[in-house]
């Protein structure tokens, strides 16, 4: 008897020897992940997709799979996570691309561009569209395998200390913009700053800056930027449709099982569906109590949207005739762009438009 046993247990540990065994290893063996966020804690929407994210990869994978989540600061800065899953410092973060177009303006392809797509359409460009393919041949280049981890929506135009009236007031003014919105505002005169979520209102304090955009009623006023400007403008013209990504490192992630991958994918997927559900429904209540605190909203001057909308084709020219990594995917995005556009004119925009008008 103790014969067969030995028998059987050095036949398990030859086939596991001899390489044959990985389902049963796998299975066995609990992976341990790092997840790098470039927003802060208090931001329960933008860094709380990632533990929504954490949460279900674990309970997938019947809690072999685990993630901790860190937020900007802890393991590197907000704007140091591209490089940190590039190298594999970390296996993973969640941010917004356009945070690194200076790098390279072609990230922010991946999140925001002015005059872009909305969040119903960003998601159909990436997943129906070649957006997801184009993109993960652009992220191959820094060994990164990219994921849609959310969308804010259609985001404000930001807080101002004085009022806009024509694009005349936009000069000389020191206005902190994510992302790629400040390439093309800078030809209208302003000053962009690109800070995070943390710095925003002691800059605006101090008078460092002279305005400041962050993403929309919900989260300005956790970050209380109402206290410091009383003026609220929108459209967030920038940031029609700003999509978040999950980044993943490419040699950790082919390490993992094809099980794993999925559940990377699905988890991802939920998480982000859940971020932009929980903006649309938080950001109607907030926005009420903004104004009965005070903000005074109002809308960009049409002169403003006109010379901005202008602006930006400019830089657009500029990029294409330069950046061959940009145009081969911004003429797809623009493409389906102005197909969609046409759509949402006779359906959403027709529905919408009527609906705002009525007293309900």
């Amino acid at each position: 008897m103790e014969r067969r046993k030995f028998v059987r247990g050095a036949g398990l540990a030859g086939i596991l020897a001899a390489g044959s065994g990985p389902a049963i290893v796998h299975a066995q063996t609990t992976i341990r992940w790092r997840l790098a966020s470039s927003f802060s804690k208090s931001l329960d929407t933008l860094y709380g997709v990632s533990e929504v994210f954490a949460k279900h990869v674990s309970d997938m994978s019947g809690g072999k799979f685990i993630i901790t989540t860190h937020a900007a600061g802890e393991l590197m800065p907000a704007f140091g996570v591209l490089d940190g899953v590039s190298t594999a410092t970390v296996e993973m973060a969640h941010t917004a691309p356009y945070y690194f177009f200076g790098k390279d303006p072609t990230y922010a392809l991946d999140c925001a561009i002015p005059f872009g797509l909305n969040a119903r359409q960003m998601n159909a460009w990436m997943y129906e569209g070649n957006g997801m393919k184009l993109m993960r041949e652009f992220y191959a280049k820094v060994n990164i395998v990219n994921f849609v981890m959310g969308n804010t929506g259609a985001q404000m135009g930001g807080w101002f200390r004085k009022e806009i009236k024509s694009v005349a007031d936009l000069k000389g003014l020191k206005f902190r913009i994510g992302g790629f919105g400040g390439k093309v505002i800078e030809k209208l005169g302003v000053v962009p700053q690109n800070l995070p979520s943390g710095e925003i209102y002691q800059a605006l304090e101090k008078n460092t800056i002279d305005a400041a955009e962050w993403v929309g009623p919900y989260d300005d006023l956790k970050l209380g930027l109402n206290k410091v400007a009383p003026y609220y403008y929108y459209p967030g013209w920038w940031e029609g449709g700003p999509q978040l990504s999950l980044y993943v490192n490419q040699k950790s992630y082919d390490s993992l099982t094809p099980e794993y991958k999925a559940i990377v994918e699905a988890a991802s997927t939920y998480a982000g569906t859940d971020m932009l559900a929980k903006y649309d429904y938080r950001n109607p209540a907030a926005l009420k109590q903004l104004v009965a605190g005070g903000a005074k909203v109002q809308r960009f001057p049409k002169d403003v949207m006109e010379a901005s909308f202008k602006a930006a084709g400019e830089v657009y020219a500029e990029l294409n005739a330069t950046n061959p990594a940009w145009k081969k995917i911004y003429d797809d995005y623009i493409t389906y762009r102005r197909d969609a556009n046409l759509w949402f004119r006779f359906t959403e925009s027709g529905f919408d438009d009527f609906m705002q008008q009525q007293k309900l």
